[in-house]
């Protein structure tokens, strides 16, 4: 049976395809769950007008996420923790803790578009993909800090004239 696929579906295409399937597969789970429509001429026609609008409206999209991606890639992140003796945070830097701190700097962001396999769990500097778009992902830089401690520049060093940040332990 040839069908019109009207939302993508997995190892069979994408939306707006003419594809050939089972005609068991097409009548009782693709047209029932709307994915598709018969092959016929007036949908060929009415699939057409439907995906010059999705086409103008994920265009749209995909612009706004690129322009939020040019203003996400210049933020500097910087979250603050305790840590051990050995650098090893007490807990961890999670998608949450990054999107509260994007929320604080403007940046509407939803936690689930952060693509973060495993929290942060040692200081240092990191680069979070975030995915705005299907084809648009920014990486944020993110740099844990020890609490109370200021991040040095690249070379390490404090700039000149400055002195070097005061020891967390009370002089002996």
């Amino acid at each position: 049976m040839e069908i019109i696929l009207r939302e993508h579906v997995e190892h069979l295409g994408e939306r707006g395809e003419i594809v050939k399937v089972a005609d068991g597969y097409a009548r009782n789970y693709l047209l029932p769950r709307k994915l598709a429509l018969l092959a016929t001429v007036g949908n060929k026609k009415h699939v057409e007008r439907e995906r010059r609008i999705v086409e103008a409206r994920e265009a749209d999209a995909k612009q706004q996420a690129e322009a939020l991606a040019a203003r996400l890639a210049a933020a500097d992140l910087t979250i603050a923790r305790r840590v051990g003796d050995t650098d090893q945070l007490y807990g961890s830097v999670t998608a949450a803790d990054i999107v509260e701190l994007l929320k604080e700097r403007g940046f509407e962001v939803d936690r689930r578009k952060l693509i973060f396999p495993e929290p942060i769990k040692a200081i240092g500097d990191y680069d979070v993909p975030l995915k705005l778009h299907r084809e648009v992902t920014v990486k944020l830089k993110v740099h844990v800090v020890k609490a109370g401690g200021a991040r040095l520049p690249a070379g390490g060093q404090p700039p000149a004239g400055e002195p070097p940040a005061a020891s967390e332990e009370p002089p002996a």
